[in-house]
């Protein structure tokens, strides 16, 4: 069964148990009412998390050397994380130092979609090139990037499980709020990164993100806050906008590890040295 028929099968669905899985009386969110709907990250200002109107937010660039993101009328760089964040624990502010010298230096900027790794929570907000598409049924929505056809799974209406086993994507359990998709994500592997500034974590992530169609439903708003006291000395708040894409089904696109960009600060993948057949 392809996407499409899948997201029309769970649409059906969707209509007919939405009272079962809505905390309230309002109306629950359709993220995709027509199969095909996808969602592509707004990119018009930048491709780094939106700060919030106040209050602490994520960490952002070097002011001695601006990031430029592709597409610019100016030559793109890589990003140079901004360390004096007065957020940041020590332990955090100097690995960070390092990556930022090493990109100094002229070495490669690693980051999991450059590496085809999983992008993790809430790094997966920042995949921006191609859509997203959204899948809910009463028990379970599904979000499949097409970037490397990566998935997350949010169960509905449960708690997290006991001691949970930390995974590329932890463990997202969410529910509806009115018209909002609330998801709390734990477990979360510390060999993933908080964003594209190589920000790294604890195992005592924890993620809280609100899915939200504004604008007529042109536009899909994710606020979300990130805790983590092993790495922030507060919790953190940021924004992403996604806007909705031109009708068209899900393309394949399959992301291959380059061995050679595993140079920088992640360990080179097995390569044969000779052919074995």
């Amino acid at each position: 069964m392809g996407l499409r028929q899948l997201a029309l099968a769970a649409a059906a669905l969707f209509c007919a148990g939405d009272a079962a899985f809505s905390q309230n009386s309002a109306p629950i969110p359709n993220f995709a009412p027509d199969g095909i709907t996808g969602w592509i990250m707004d990119r018009s200002v930048t491709d780094d998390f939106k700060p919030p109107a106040s209050g602490p937010g994520p960490v952002t660039f070097d002011k001695a050397h601006p990031y430029v993101p592709n597409g610019r009328a100016e030559p793109a760089s890589f990003r140079i994380a901004d360390v004096t964040n007065p957020n940041l624990k020590p332990w955090a502010v100097e690995q960070m130092k390092k990556s930022n010298a090493d990109v100094l230096a002229g070495k490669f900027a690693f980051t999991p979609k450059s590496t085809c790794w999983p992008a993790s929570v809430p790094g997966v907000l920042l995949l921006n090139f191609e859509p997203m598409y959204i899948i809910q049924t009463p028990k379970v929505v599904w979000m499949i990037w097409e970037y490397d056809n990566q998935v997350r799974r949010i169960y509905l209406n449960q708690k997290h499980t006991p001691n949970v086993k930390p995974s590329w994507y932890g463990e997202s359990v969410g529910h509806y709020e009115g018209d909002t998709l609330v998801v709390d994500t734990v477990g979360i592997s510390d060999k993933t990164y908080v964003d594209d500034y190589r920000t790294p974590h604890t195992d005592q992530l924890h993620v809280v993100e609100r899915f939200r169609m504004i604008n007529g439903g042109r536009v899909l708003e994710v606020d979300f806050t990130v805790e983590d006291p092993g790495t922030f000395n507060m919790a953190w708040s940021a924004k992403q906008i996604y806007n909705r894409t031109p009708r068209r089904a899900q393309m394949e696109n399959i992301c291959a590890e380059n061995v050679d960009l595993f140079a920088y600060e992640k360990p080179p993948s097995p390569e044969a040295q000779k052919p074995d057949f």
